[in-house]
């Protein structure tokens, strides 16, 4: 059985989601050539990170484990269950290289109980990874993109609107708005995207998706009591100019403004996708944390590393 919502014939820029990202490129963005400056430099560079065996830590019934596979993936583990977000082991994003390894092996991972994707993205919606992690289990992704997962394996789809919730035996899972947007092509401007607050045993685990700073993580941080922000730091000088990502600094305003205990920083270092060196946003973020006065709130996680709350 597949829970997927009426896929509608045709789209109106009028039927885009709530909080939908600009789609004109900004002024001069020609001016600069992403091909000959970042995409054909990165394919002579080797991949980066160490490959070393995974030991995942124990987890108590009072707590959460928290991997960084890379990117945008994460692995959520509780005592009993694992939950995969953005799972994307690719080596290329059609011409765009990977440069650093995933910090675990496919074959490395615990048994997978849940997977969540937060839009359509390739980046994020990674379909041969998806089909390797299917186990014939549950899948949530945000409303119209339940269509582009059915047939990897998965028991049933369960497709989210913005605040709608979705419960797997001690865990809730909430679609979280973003300001970004969701096609996989440019014909599909209708579907959802998001973030997810994965909710277990009195901790709570923000992972944000894709987003632009804008003023809905105040909302998110007044609903719920956030013990973890996972949170893009980088793509933020994009090649067309738009404002579709956040930069350090509008992390660390977003991760204050969550009210959260502890910020994780992630989408950096793993794809060239815009043209800020791949180093920069990590030393970005602990430099402006530090002015802030938040140092010790900031979790750098290599990949593979795990953290337990």
């Amino acid at each position: 059985m597949v829970a997927i919502k009426n896929f509608p014939k045709l789209f109106q820029s009028s039927e885009r989601p709530e909080n939908h990202a600009d789609m004109g490129f900004k002024e001069g963005w020609h001016k600069r050539n992403y091909l000959t400056k970042v995409i054909i430099p990165s394919l002579f560079k080797p991949r980066q990170g160490k490959r070393v065996p995974v030991k995942f830590p124990e987890i108590s019934p009072d707590q959460v484990g928290v991997t960084w596979i890379g990117h945008a993936s994460f692995l959520i583990q509780t005592e009993k269950k694992a939950v995969l977000i953005d799972p994307n082991w690719a080596k290329w994003l059609k011409i765009v290289k990977r440069l650093r390894y995933p910090g675990v092996e496919l074959h490395e991972l615990p048994a997978i109980d849940l997977v969540l994707v937060t839009h359509a993205h390739f980046d994020h919606l990674d379909k041969k990874t998806l089909r390797a992690v299917a186990a014939n289990q549950p899948i949530v992704v945000p409303e119209y993109v339940g269509e582009l997962v059915k047939g990897l394996g998965f028991q049933k789809i369960h497709e989210l609107q913005r605040w709608e919730s979705f419960e797997c035996d001690d865990i809730k899972i909430t679609l979280t708005p973003s300001f970004h947007w969701g096609a996989r092509m440019l014909h599909d401007q209708h579907r959802g995207f998001g973030g997810f607050l994965i909710e277990h045993g009195g901790r709570t685990i923000f992972h944000c998706g894709d987003s632009a700073y804008f003023s809905g993580f105040q909302e998110i941080g007044k609903k719920a009591e956030i013990t973890v922000a996972l949170l893009p730091i980088g793509a933020y000088d994009t090649p067309t100019g738009r404002d579709v990502h956040m930069n350090p600094e509008e992390a660390l305003q977003a991760f204050q403004e969550l009210k959260a205990n502890v910020l994780i920083p992630m989408h950096y270092g793993t794809f060239p996708l815009s043209y800020e060196p791949l180093e920069e946003p990590p030393q970005r973020l602990l430099s402006g944390a530090a002015e802030r006065g938040i140092a010790d709130q900031v979790r750098v996680l290599q990949e593979g590393e795990t953290a337990v709350f």
